[in-house]
């Protein structure tokens, strides 16, 4: 039950979240949101010269139109496809870091540090409003950024 969002350069240019938000009404409007947990991927058309060394994440028009989205629905990590490297691409997209040849993605550690601390209070209070449990949920997406998060964050919340 993927669902594939196309961007293409007139959707980024103009900041236009249409193609996601229809699928999101739908799916409030049927109460399916679980239904669709890491499944969403993004297939971006994004027009490069051939010579353009630039990752998607490193042009300033594809970025800015994530940072749009994410301040919208801050709760998406949870519908993204975090076995494809859709989690991995998203948070590319709002947090500063390099490119290493051999290792891969770099985040600014302290950057991926606030990025991931405001995901877990952000998916925290959102899956406990859609009666979903949540503590497996956000240490696995924790995980995937590389942080092992300790029950102790869960009873801070409470």
């Amino acid at each position: 039950m993927t669902e594939t969002i196309t961007l293409n350069s007139d959707t980024i240019h103009s900041l236009d979240l249409s193609p996601i938000q229809t699928l999101i009404e739908k799916l409030f409007q049927k109460r399916e949101i679980a239904d669709y947990e890491q499944q969403l991927n993004f297939e971006i058309e994004y027009p490069r010269e051939p010579t353009d060394p630039r990752e998607l994440s490193e042009i300033p028009e594809v970025r800015l139109w994530f940072v749009r989205l994410d301040a919208k629905y801050q709760w998406l990590p949870f519908l993204l496809d975090w076995k494809s490297g859709e989690l991995g691409r998203y948070t590319a997209m709002l947090v500063p870091h390099e490119f290493n040849r051999k290792e891969g993605i770099q985040y600014n550690p302290e950057a991926l540090e606030i990025f991931v601390m405001k995901k877990i209070f952000i998916l925290t209070e959102w899956l406990e409003e859609q009666g979903l449990p949540s503590r497996s949920r956000i240490k696995s997406m924790a995980q995937v950024l590389g942080y092992d998060l300790d029950d102790s964050v869960f009873s801070l919340l409470e």
